[in-house]
């Protein structure tokens, strides 16, 4: 992969620093009154979700990392490997708590993911944008309640915890941004 110039960076951009792929998260562009323009930027590992602050001059460079991505299946996991299958190759491929780490909240079997390969080797797992879950468990909505906390926790059927909004029941499916762990709207059916 080529050498990215400062100009070119972006939130989602992805470089290599220090031999690790990381993805940036913010990207500020400061131009002093004085003296060389400078972005301060904030990158998360691609590999084990570390984030990075660092300040680089306008004109400095990056290397581009190689990503490539794939859909994988979820099948199944024993609670420190979980297992997936590549749904163009069939081939099955195991991950540890770290790489799946964004993705096990919201995991169920059969559930279509995206691996991220780094030169070649599997390093992350990623859940879909949006994925529809039931909530097994919440207290009921109180009617007139105008406390200042309009959200309750609720349990999901993959066992991670949310908060909803108080009119949402037990038992409904809902609407869930994999990005922010945030309810999204209720779905019928």
């Amino acid at each position: 992969m080529g050498m990215l110039p400062s100009n070119l960076w972006r939130k989602r951009t992805r470089v290599v620093v220090e031999g690790t792929p990381y993805v940036f998260t913010e990207v500020n562009f400061v131009k002093p009154g004085k003296g060389q323009a400078f972005l301060r930027c904030r990158l998360k590992a691609l590999t084990d979700g570390r984030t990075l602050e660092r300040t680089y001059k306008s004109g400095e460079e990056l290397e581009e990392a190689n990503i490539e991505e794939a859909e994988v299946q979820f099948l199944y996991t024993d609670g420190s490997i979980w297992h997936f299958m590549n749904t163009e190759t069939f081939e099955e491929l195991e991950f540890n708590k770290v790489q799946t780490e964004e993705a096990i909240p919201f995991l169920l079997p059969e559930m279509k993911c995206t691996v991220l390969f780094f030169n070649g080797q599997p390093i992350a797992i990623t859940p879909p944008t949006f994925v529809d879950l039931v909530i097994t468990y919440c207290e009921p909505g109180i009617k007139g309640d105008t406390t200042n906390t309009p959200f309750k926790p609720a349990t999901l059927e993959t066992g991670s915890q949310i908060q909803v909004p108080l009119f949402v029941e037990n038992g409904e499916k809902i609407r869930i941004d994999t990005r922010t762990s945030e309810y999204v709207e209720r779905v019928k059916g």
